[in-house]
């Protein structure tokens, strides 16, 4: 994928409305229109990229909100240390050198897809990171699981995690999990705080699920109504739910790789 590819050079800047997103936004748009670029006012979506000016949270809200582009993300970060946002303020030339240039590539990254069934109708969920299922006020529940329609377990505890390979550095690595290379098309399912006991066998460790199996949650009877869904730390309740499907979603997001850090640098960078 290279500029030559699209019919202009429109590039929609997103960013916060702290005073570093801003400054930095409007310094980013300035360098643009010098170089022969066009900043939207609004969101268009025959843009040839987006900017998120902001920190992972930012760019989890961008692509959430207008949702799931075809068109390519790079971030600027004005925020804490993450995977998403790539660019340091200070190397906006530098970047804009190897947008230039086409010095890049364009990664695909995988999401997670959630069918949330109740007694009454079927709801579709994606997530960048991960899709929780966790009792309401932290609140135990037991969910029988399936992994390829195989019974797996009666899971007790909190809750469980179903990541994607990127979100398994997040949520899902501070519960316990590992971290997947972002390139690998599985999920990975990881409890959260799982009971065992003489009465409760729950799995203690994550499990890797492969793209081609799907995995099923359906709760007991008494907590359809003590279930809180999470997406990308965005909260979602829904009554009497029967059973929460998992796969890996065809759609995904593209994301601008600068070959400034590989995966493994900014694993070591983050946690170590």
């Amino acid at each position: 994928m290279n500029n030559s590819t699209y019919k202009n050079k429109k590039i929609n800047v997103i960013y916060n409305k702290d005073e570093e997103s801003s400054n930095t936004a409007a310094l980013l748009k300035q360098k643009l229109n010098i170089r022969g670029y066009t900043v939207t006012k609004n969101y268009d979506t025959e843009a040839m990229l987006n900017i998120c000016v902001g920190g992972d949270g930012s760019f989890l809200t961008a692509v959430h909100h207008y949702g799931f582009p075809d068109i390519p993300f790079v971030g600027i970060n004005t925020g804490h240390l993450g995977f998403f946002q790539e660019i340091s303020p200070t190397n906006l030339e530098e970047f804009l050198d190897k947008l230039d240039s086409n010095d890049y590539i364009v990664d695909s990254l995988y999401l997670v897809e959630a069918l949330v069934c109740t007694r009454t109708s079927c709801i579709d969920l994606i997530g960048i990171n991960e899709i929780v299922v966790k009792g309401i006020e932290s609140k135990v529940i037991h969910l029988n699981i399936s992994i390829d329609n195989t019974y797996l377990e009666r899971f007790s505890g909190d809750g469980v995690i179903v990541s994607t390979p990127v979100g398994s550095s997040a949520y899902n690595f501070s519960s316990g999990g590992s971290i997947v290379y972002t390139t690998l098309d599985v999920l990975q399912l990881t409890p959260l705080s799982p009971i065992n006991s003489k009465v409760y066998r729950s799995l203690t460790t994550s499990a890797i699920v492969p793209s081609d199996m799907e995995i099923k949650i359906a709760p007991e009877y008494r907590d359809e109504n003590s279930i809180l869904i999470t997406v990308d730390g965005n909260q979602h309740k829904y009554e009497n739910i029967t059973e929460i499907s998992f796969k890996l979603s065809k759609m995904t997001i593209n994301l601008l790789n600068m070959g400034k850090k590989d995966f493994w640098s900014n694993v070591r960078d983050k946690f170590l």
